[in-house]
């Protein structure tokens, strides 16, 4: 008995002492120059849910929002899931309304646009499971799914293994991958897909790819060539078969075995780029922000929501305008972070049931107003105010959540 409880202080020793090495933060990460909105008088922002956002057109019914996008000009882009509104799992199936398209824009107030997509074209398949979006410098709209085999695919559609290109009018441009294909950690193709950031100064795209595979994956924007790829902590990314097993975290508070820790936990789910340069990576499965150089190179980690019963952390990441604070969804409240330390300051409540969270991605405007999708709730509506899209008004900084100093590190009184 005493050899065996020395033998687990051992071993307890030696995983905080790896954890620590791996985990303690480097020197602070410079934060973007400040712009309006910003820190003030070293409060908490404060928010409030727009209840007419967004305002789908009556002939529309929205499917699950599975991604949201903000273009340069605050235009909002969501990408839904129609085949969910006729999904015999929902407890309000609907066969009587028209789907509306899974490519969305709104105007900031909310106003609907256009939309778009749905079919499939010449040289490319339609995602059978919609996942992500982004838009990049130049106005193309970059779309994506994560359908793998039977994960994400209840229809057993063909699996997802490409991103598409398309203007923002919904012409097709180019596909990187191709539909159908299997593999792990091939350079052509991805396996079931996240998340999409697009990298001006490189001209590069960057995909969290995903449920298949545990990895971040980089082409070039124009060509669709394969640049780079890499896995938790700058390290080469294993396939399928040679990740250490591991199931969804129980415990509370959840503590990752060091094997685990190693790799990114099923799946990455998001991918984001901040102003000067740093590659946020939501390490979902294992309940942690990772930061990168946008050559792969480690910078930092936090782990967030260890103390929830809630196991889907880190979903997904937006930052303020100003560049000083990192937002983290996935969970009935949205973490607010400094993004220089990564130090959890506060959060702020969707308002949302513990089962049926929005956070499955977000997106802040350049007012500040932060945006989510929800992608489990069923019998989603989709109308104004509805599930399945949500709109976080910035109503400024509450003095009376004392929590940062002018340059987002917490105050001490």
């Amino acid at each position: 008995m005493k050899h065996s409880l020395l033998l687990a202080f051992v071993f307890g020793g030696i995983l905080s002492a790896w954890l620590v090495q791996r985990i303690s933060p480097p020197e602070p990460v410079q934060a973007a120059a400040a712009e309006a909105p910003h820190f003030g008088e070293g409060g908490l922002p404060q928010f409030e849910r727009d209840m007419n956002w967004p305002k789908v057109p009556a002939k529309y019914r929205m499917g699950f929002g599975s991604a949201v996008a903000v273009d340069s000009n605050d235009h909002i882009w969501i990408l839904s899931r129609p085949h969910t509104l006729a999904n015999p799992l929902s407890t309000k199936p609907d066969t009587s309304s028209t789907p509306a398209p899974p490519v969305m824009e709104f105007d900031n107030a909310g106003n609907f646009i256009q939309g778009w997509g749905g079919e499939s074209g010449p040289g490319y398949q339609w995602p059978s499971n919609e996942h992500g979006i982004t838009v990049d410098d130049k106005g193309f709209v970059w779309v994506m799914g994560n359908a793998d085999d039977d994960r994400n695919n209840p229809a057993h559609l063909p699996n997802d293994n490409q991103i598409l290109k398309f203007t923002k009018a919904g012409k097709f441009v180019m596909a990187i991958g191709k539909s159908g294909q299997k593999g792990s950690n091939a350079t052509e193709v991805l396996r079931g897909g996240t998340g999409l950031r697009y990298y001006a100064p490189a001209n590069e795209i960057f995909a969290s790819d995903g449920y298949g595979n545990s990895r971040v994956i980089v082409f070039d924007a124009d060509s669709g060539k394969f640049k780079r790829m890499w896995g938790a902590y700058g390290d080469k990314p294993l396939d399928m078969a040679a990740r250490p097993p591991r199931k969804a975290p129980g415990q509370v508070p959840w503590v990752g075995a060091a094997e685990v820790l190693q790799q990114f936990g099923s799946p990455v789910h998001d991918v984001d780029i901040s102003k000067d340069g740093l590659v946020y990576v939501s390490d979902r499965g294992n309940k942690r922000v990772q930061v990168f150089t946008p050559e792969g190179k480690f910078v930092a980690e936090q782990f967030v929501g260890l103390d929830s019963s809630y196991y889907l952390q880190v979903r997904s990441t937006a930052f303020s305008p100003d560049q000083r604070l990192l937002y983290v969804g996935g969970t009935p409240v949205v973490y607010i972070l400094n993004r220089r330390t990564l130090e959890v300051l506060g959060s702020f409540s969707t308002g949302a049931p513990q089962e049926h969270p929005p956070g499955h991605q977000i997106a802040a405007d350049h007012k500040g107003n932060v945006y989510i999708v929800q992608a489990e709730l069923t019998g989603a509506d989709g109308k104004s105010g509805g599930a399945g899209a949500y709109r976080f008004l910035f109503k400024g900084y509450s003095p009376a959540q004392k929590c940062c100093k002018g340059d987002g590190t917490r105050a001490t009184k």
